[in-house]
């Protein structure tokens, strides 16, 4: 599957906050939305004000820069959501959250989402004790997710432990940092995905239009 590999600083100045995309970054002073809260390009300090379509597009965008995939990906994403019971946007976010690189970096094992997609493509991490290397595998209640013994001594992990100290754990996994381990206990809870601030029903709007 395709995946964004430009800077990811414009990002965030595009949508216009923090997308937490760089990890430690994100925390200083030498954060780009920080130090240049404007969008990129050469018109990006200019006055613009958004049509209701471009809000929608907008916050559309940004979940799917929050999450790191694709734009076919993520209509997937939305299509099976919308199949689902339950409201579509937070269906849509449930899957986003489970995804396995999503998870591992709520586990607090990546710095940013990116960094845990490539502890999955490089065959870190184990599910129910077999190797699983794709990122986009979507979780279930039950599922123990793991990070292999040979690898627990990776700088990226030890990084990442540390910089996740301060970052609350989701209530849907149960974390067990001495195994490197957690198991899914439920589905996400909406009222936990909200970082940053996302309006998931910008998102089914703009794909209901």
């Amino acid at each position: 599957m395709a995946r964004y590999i430009g800077p990811v600083c414009k990002l965030c100045r595009r949508e216009g906050e923090k997308l937490f995309l760089k990890g430690e970054r994100c925390q200083t002073e030498k954060c780009a939305q920080t130090r240049r809260p404007y969008p990129p390009g050469q018109h990006g300090q200019g006055r613009i004000k958004l049509s209701e379509y471009a809000l929608r597009l907008r916050e559309k965008q940004k979940v799917r820069r929050i999450y790191g995939v694709m734009e076919r990906q993520f209509r997937l994403y939305f299509d099976r959501a919308s199949r689902m019971h339950g409201g579509t946007g937070e269906q849509m976010l449930g899957l986003l959250e489970r995804r396995l690189d999503s998870a591992i970096y709520r586990m607090g094992y990546g710095a940013t989402r990116r960094e845990a997609r490539q502890l999955v493509k490089h065959n870190h991490v184990l599910v129910n004790g077999r190797r699983i290397n794709i990122p986009s595998y979507i979780l279930r209640v039950g599922d123990k997710v793991e990070i292999r013994e040979k690898s627990r001594k990776v700088k990226l992990v030890e990084t990442a432990i540390a910089l996740s100290a301060a970052r609350p754990t989701p209530g849907w996994m149960d974390v067990d940092h001495g195994n490197f381990a957690a198991v899914i206990k439920s589905v996400p809870i909406r009222e936990e995905l909200n970082e940053p601030a996302i309006k998931e029903q910008y998102v089914v709007e703009y794909y209901s239009r």
